[in-house]
């Protein structure tokens, strides 16, 4: 069953914790991703896990594998449940991640953001591109066969991968919009029942929630959305 998460992107703990109180029992997953955590550090996971809620520490490590392993152990006893890495850290990273992690939580690996076209990577790889889901596939099972848990990739590669990688590995989708709504700085965007059909495990919802004019509204359309999806499933 696909779990959805919200993104808690805001300058400080005071406005987070807010819309944390405001949207209550309903929402029980939440992003801290680099804005929030560089801000308050990480006294607000200690905050959400103090409430009770799960916490998706999104910090996208990408450096040597011993940094990255006591960042990733650092994390876990922090009380975060999932971390981010860069699947281009390689193999040795994403191994020393892994290590890190043991039981104590989970290591997902981000392929390309989703802000990105392919014009963008191609400029950045300084090569031409096949196509994105090439390349997110590639980085998918790079990571996968090094360990991680599963993957973050936009929803419109959520079907490739899940029937590249199985039915395990995590498929974490950012870039959860309702029809209709503002797609801000994201490139690669899908509805909620659009990302659940395709096989994403986890939604992570930001704007669509936290700028709404009634956050909770919007969050119960979400899930209303995700519910539909996962019925027709069934």
């Amino acid at each position: 069953m696909s779990q959805l998460i919200v993104a808690l992107d805001f300058p400080s703990q005071r406005d987070a914790l807010a819309l944390v109180d405001e949207l209550g029992d309903p929402a029980g997953y939440y992003k801290v991703g680099l804005e929030l955590y560089t801000s308050e550090g990480p006294g607000i996971v200690r905050a959400l896990k103090g409430r009770g809620k799960k916490v998706f520490l999104d910090l996208k490590l990408l450096d040597i594998p011993n940094t990255v392993h006591r960042a990733v152990r650092a994390a876990a006893e922090l009380g975060a449940d999932l971390v981010t890495v860069h699947a281009q850290g390689g193999t040795g990273m994403l191994q020393a991640a892994v290590d890190a992690a043991g039981r104590d939580i989970r290591v997902v690996a981000v392929t390309l953001l989703t802000s990105l076209t392919a014009v963008e990577v191609e400029e950045v790889w300084n090569r031409s591109l096949d196509s994105m889901l090439d390349e997110v596939l590639r980085l998918a099972t790079l990571s996968v066969e090094a360990g991680a848990d599963g993957v973050v990739a936009s929803p419109l590669e959520a079907r490739a991968l899940r029937r590249a990688l199985g039915p395990d590995p995590m498929v974490v989708t950012p870039g959860i919009r309702l029809p209709g709504a503002d797609r801000h700085d994201q490139a690669r965007v899908a509805a909620p029942d659009e990302a659940v059909r395709a096989g994403a495990s986890h939604l992570v919802v930001g704007r669509a929630v936290t700028a709404a004019r009634s956050p909770s509204e919007a969050l119960r359309s979400i899930r209303a959305s995700m519910d539909t999806a996962m019925k027709v499933d069934r």
